[in-house]
Order: C-alpha cells, then structure tokens, then sequence
C-alpha cells in the first residue's frame, strides 16, 4: 500500500506517550500567555519522529500538507523534517525551490522552536544561499516570533559554508529584541560564527556587547577563551 498522511498519523499516533506528551507540553511553554500557548503533544521523542520520516520520505505535497496543518506538533515536525530531508536530497533547483515555497508558505504552522531549528538552515538556508536573500530581514522585522527565528537559524546554512555578513546584520537588527528565545537564537548564530572566524565575533562583541540582552551575549560568548569570556559578561 502506497504510504499517505493517514497511515503517517496512524504510524505516528500509535507511538503517543500520554506521560512524555505531559512533559512536553510544560517543556515548550504551552500555557495561556506561553510562547507555544494551545500547542498539542503525542509524546514522542525527535528521533522516533525521525524513524517514522524514513519510511515516509516520499509522500506528496498534498500529503505533506495535511501534516504540518495538524493540532499534533509531532505530525507537523514529521512534515517538516521530509520536506528538509527532501531539500537536502534534492537532485535539482525545482526540488529545491517547491521545498523553500512549502516551507515559507506553511510558516503559520512552523510554531515552536525546535520546528525552525531543525528545518531552516536546510530549507530557507539552502534556498537562500544562491538567491535574494532580502525575504530574512523583512521577516527579522515581523512581529510574529517564528518568522524572526526562522530568519536567524536559516543563516546557520550560510555559517557553515563561511558566509557571515546575514547573520551579523540581522544580529544587529535584532539587538532589541524583547523574545528571550530570539536573545538564545542570535546568540547561538555569533557563536557559531565565532567557532569559524572569531574576529568577526570579537568586532561585533566590541561594538554592541555593552547594549547585548545578557542570554544573548552569554550564548555568543560561550566558546572564547576564559577570560575573554568574563571580560564581555563583565560588560553587563
């Protein structure tokens, strides 16, 4: 029987861990007034999330659609690990550009922090490395939380591959930043930067560490040496 997102969600459901789901909706701050306020959790870890993607690595993207539009975050993380599966393996730009459009188009659904992170590099990042890269810092402006951490993790692509000036700009773009997982997400990106280049990290840190949300400069900071570390902390 060809696989569908019926037999996805039937594969994935009889997994559920009422228990685990309990943890998992206190871990990712579904609450009144949360950031992830009304999520819904079967109680699956991300490697057997993972383990089901694997046989579902083909569905169609009506199929993928359902998914991610589902009140399951686990259902909705399946979607978006195929989809960046598929970007990865894409043997072609159609491929990759039909992944980039699901994505940015099902952004309303990419709702929680583990949904951006493991999927934009892949997906936006991988896009993006090659075309207008403009789309990142209108989303760095929005008002909705997922779109500004999107913004930020698709730059961990161009990390990886050297390119530092989109993470840089949008870290400064993002200084002010009210989210304390935007202060995590930005930070973690100038770590990163400075584990390829440190002397990009240490002009930036020179520049703003003073005015840095404390997360966010502990996170940048995290991997220089002792007492270069202490020295920017010092600053706030």
């Amino acid at each position: 029987m060809k696989p569908t997102w019926k037999s996805a969600s039937r594969e994935i459901r009889s997994l559920a861990n009422p228990r685990q789901a309990g943890f998992l909706m206190g871990f990712f701050k579904t609450g009144k007034g949360e950031y992830g306020e009304g999520d819904r959790f079967l109680g699956l870890k991300v490697p057997q999330v993972r383990a089901v993607a694997r046989a579902y690595l083909d569905l169609s993207w009506r199929d993928l659609d359902r998914l991610v539009r589902s009140p399951y975050h686990e259902e909705r993380l399946l979607a978006l690990v195929i989809v960046a599966d598929r970007a990865a393996r894409a043997p072609d730009t159609a491929t990759r550009k039909a992944c980039y459009a699901f994505y940015v188009g099902h952004m309303k659904w990419i709702n929680n922090w583990d949904l951006v992170d493991v999927t934009a590099g892949k997906v936006v990042g991988a896009w993006l490395w090659d075309h207008p890269r403009g789309v990142l810092f209108t989303w760095a402006r929005s008002t909705r939380l997922w779109d500004r951490r999107v913004a930020v993790l698709a730059t961990s692509h161009f990390i990886a591959r050297g390119r530092f000036n989109e993470t840089i700009r949008l870290s400064r773009l993002l200084l002010n930043d009210r989210e304390d997982l935007m202060h995590k997400a930005v930070g973690w990106m100038l770590r990163e930067v400075g584990k390829r280049d440190d002397k990009v990290l240490l002009k930036f840190l020179d520049r703003h560490a003073g005015v840095m949300p404390r997360t966010m400069l502990r996170y940048a900071v995290e991997k220089l040496p002792k007492k270069t570390r202490l020295g920017y902390m010092a600053l706030r």
